[in-house]
């Protein structure tokens, strides 16, 4: 590698399904448009449709991780995307948005290791959260889900405490002070649709957390598995030399995702219908519907029982698709009411 090439800054974008990360994003590229620059993107799905990807410019390049998550099973495709983005594109600067299953540590094992083979700087680890649905979940105190987004808040180095126009003013008080209990060194900056004024953070880099024995201490005891070479805090440790820390090897058994294509156009009044009696364990629903009675294709968006259209014009072919995530649902009921929608379509025809 080249030692006088320029480093190329890198931010990680991290945070719950639907906290609005897509948002932010689309606001940190014309931001650095605005400036003359040029952006790459990296945008990482749980699911094998690539849905946030449509609501980009279509100049931006872009690489697609699709059916998986980049801090576990597709932690080894990150540096080669972000290799090829830089080989290929010669951007500015990188932006990774990772799927809100995902542990934003190993996803920065990921990143590590792409710097061995090219000139980067992760600057920032960015977390939006969903300031409602962080005190609905706070008030249960358990809970997978909970201890994700828990985890994903102690990673940043900048808190986005978003929808706050959703939150009473002793609620967004509760809220910033749970953040700052959870993460004592990252700012904290309470956004209505990830909108801001100040984007001067962007240029300063801050370290990521260095976390005590407990955070990465393994459920039930258990210990790093025999060859294991876990970069963390700064010490590198294998089956040869004494372990300091354990890493908790993340699992997402208990996120699911479907994937359902469109057969046919449904009645928009029935797929809202529908949108609004899904059970609380699906948090998120997004894809591209085709109407019976609009002649326009829209693209939606579904995060806690809150729903958004926007009509759009795809280029080239663009599959009528939903997916749907959330964690233990059923996947059978799903897909029946969903068959349901099309049949009926096709029987009043």
């Amino acid at each position: 590698m080249n030692n006088h090439e320029p480093m190329i800054p890198v931010h990680l974008l991290s945070g719950f399904l639907g906290s609005g990360k897509t948002t932010l994003l689309q606001r940190l590229l014309d931001y650095y448009k605005g400036q003359g620059l040029k952006p790459a993107v990296i945008m990482n799905e749980i699911g094998d449709v690539n849905l946030d990807g449509q609501l980009l410019d279509g100049e931006v390049p872009m690489a697609e991780m699709l059916s998986g998550c980049i801090c576990c099973t597709m932690r080894g495709d990150l540096g080669l995307e972000i290799s090829m983005l830089i080989d290929e594109h010669r951007p500015d600067v990188i932006i990774i948005e990772s799927t809100g299953a995902a542990n934003p540590m190993e996803t920065l094992d990921g990143v590590t290791e792409a710097a061995m083979y090219k000139s980067i700087d992760l600057r920032s680890v960015v977390t939006v959260v969903d300031g409602p649905e962080l005190l609905e979940r706070s008030r249960g105190g358990k809970g997978r889900t909970y201890k994700l987004m828990k985890e994903q808040i102690r990673c940043a180095t900048q808190l986005l405490l978003n929808k706050a126009d959703k939150l009473e003013p002793e609620q967004l008080v509760e809220a910033q002070q749970l953040l700052r209990e959870l993460n004592t060194h990252a700012p904290v900056i309470a956004t209505v649709r990830c909108m801001l004024e100040d984007w001067s953070w962007l240029a300063e880099k801050r370290p990521t957390p260095d976390f005590s024995q407990d955070y990465y201490e393994h459920e039930e005891g258990e210990a790093c598995p025999p060859g294991c070479s876990h970069h963390i805090g700064g010490h590198l440790h294998d089956e040869s030399s004494e372990p300091v820390l354990a890493v908790r090897h993340h699992s997402h058994d208990h996120v699911m995702v479907l994937t359902h294509y469109w057969r046919s156009p449904v009645s928009s009044e029935d797929f809202e219908a529908l949108l609004q009696r899904l059970p609380d364990q699906i948090y998120r629903a997004k894809g591209i519907v085709t109407f019976t009675d609009t002649p326009s294709r829209f693209l939606f968006q579904y995060a806690y029982k809150e729903s958004d259209f926007m009509r759009i014009d795809p280029q080239g072919h663009v599959n009528d698709v939903a997916v749907f995530i959330g964690e233990h649902f059923s996947k059978d009921w799903l897909e029946n009411e969903l068959a349901l929608l099309e049949q009926s379509e096709n029987a009043e025809a």
